[in-house]
């Protein structure tokens, strides 16, 4: 390109904007993930609202897997299904041990165990007045 043509072209031209697309609701990000996990042959899968719990984040959704493999799919999948909806992974735990991964969504937490880590750790117990959604009938 040559001098004249730069001294004709407007930012706009030079930088190209990006597009973002508007972050969906954190209980439509979370029922994704629920389904996703279902999809992905999950097993157990509980959507807990945890807005009147604490102040950290608002859902956690939590499922079993029964496999290593599938263990890794369903956070795979996961993350590719909220990617879609404009999300963006904050972090990520366990998925080398694999016996619980734990993807972090700022307002939604998406927990994977295998069984004996999932009846160990009892989450629902846990967070027992945490109100279970219905996410097979949310949005």
């Amino acid at each position: 390109m040559n001098t004249a043509t730069l001294s004709t072209l407007s930012p706009v031209d030079t930088v190209p904007t990006p597009t973002a697309k508007p972050l969906s609701s954190a209980l439509h990000r979370a029922c994704v993930a629920a389904r996703t996990a279902a999809d992905n042959k999950g097993r157990d899968i509980v959507v807990l609202d945890m807005r009147s719990s604490t102040p950290l984040f608002d859902y956690f959704v939590i499922s079993t897997g029964t496999s290593r493999r599938q263990i890794h799919a369903v956070a795979e999948e996961t993350d590719a299904a909220l990617r879609a909806e404009g999300d963006i992974r904050l972090g990520i735990e366990g998925y080398e041990a694999s016996k619980w991964i734990v993807q972090d969504y700022g307002d939604v937490m998406v927990h994977v165990f295998d069984t004996d880590t999932r009846d160990y750790y009892k989450l629902e117990e846990l967070w027992a007045d945490a109100v279970k959604v219905d996410w097979e009938r949310e949005e």
